[in-house]
């Protein structure tokens, strides 16, 4: 009788690439590693490059956990222009004029955000009401009556200045919908905006620095993807596994 090789398990920290869902990279992974039990901690817009947490087989029992730990962005916002999507990816519904704000102006308008607060999530996102998926709604024009979620924003601030487009870091809470901030901030602005790139560059402890990129992923074999996996007792306390 031939034993069944042991799967691996573990948590693998990937640069998800731009143009590729949450859900493509996980795909991948199952394909490379020969194996179903694979999910990921936290998804990412197809448009957004950065921090993906893979868990590897048993892993997976502590998604909970690692959803919902704190994330770290960077990214550009660009003033002036709506989106149906609230990023770049979607259609233009409006342009605005942009005044000629200083730093110091969107500075102020941005602390307005820090903090305790309900975010309404766009209606270009997975939630589901009633089974649905709130941009199957949204794609045929549909607009549905949603909950606010709360969310904190521990920190934001501008890196690099421009009109209309700047460069961001923040840090905030799980289920915070970035590019809502962007447009909410053109908003308030008086001009509009929409989220016009977006990283991830940390998840708590997780920094996208440690991470492997697709090819390089691919370009190992499985024990050595092995070697590279987080043990689940070095990633969450004890009381979680």
């Amino acid at each position: 009788m031939l034993l069944q090789p042991k799967e691996i398990e573990g948590i693998l920290l990937v640069d998800k690439p731009a143009d590729h869902t949450s859900h493509d990279v996980v795909a991948r992974l199952r394909g490379k590693l020969k194996m179903k039990r694979i999910g990921h901690a936290g998804t990412l817009d197809p448009m957004a490059t950065g921090l993906l947490i893979i868990l590897v087989g048993k892993a997976t029992r502590v998604s909970q956990y690692l959803i919902s730990l704190d994330k770290e962005y960077e990214g550009t916002i660009e003033l002036g222009k709506v989106t149906d999507t609230q990023d770049a990816e979607g259609e233009t519904m409006e342009t605005r004029p942009v005044p000629a704000f200083t730093e110091a102006e969107i500075t102020a308008a941005i602390r307005g955000f820090h903090g305790d607060q309900y975010q309404m999530p766009p209606m270009y996102s997975a939630i589901k009401i009633d089974g649905v998926p709130l941009y199957k709604s949204a794609r045929k024009g549909e607009e549905i009556a949603r909950e606010p979620r709360f969310i904190r924003v521990m920190s934001w601030e501008i890196t690099r200045f421009g009109v209309p487009r700047f460069d961001f870091r923040m840090r905030v809470t799980k289920g915070t919908y970035v590019r809502t901030l962007a447009h909410d901030l053109g908003q308030k602005l008086g001009c509009g905006g929409h989220l016009a790139a977006l990283r991830r560059t940390a998840t708590d402890k997780f920094n996208v620095s440690q991470a492997l990129t697709l090819d390089q992923i691919n370009a190992l074999t499985i024990p050595e993807i092995g070697r590279r996996l987080i043990a689940p007792r070095d990633a969450v306390p004890s009381v979680a596994l």
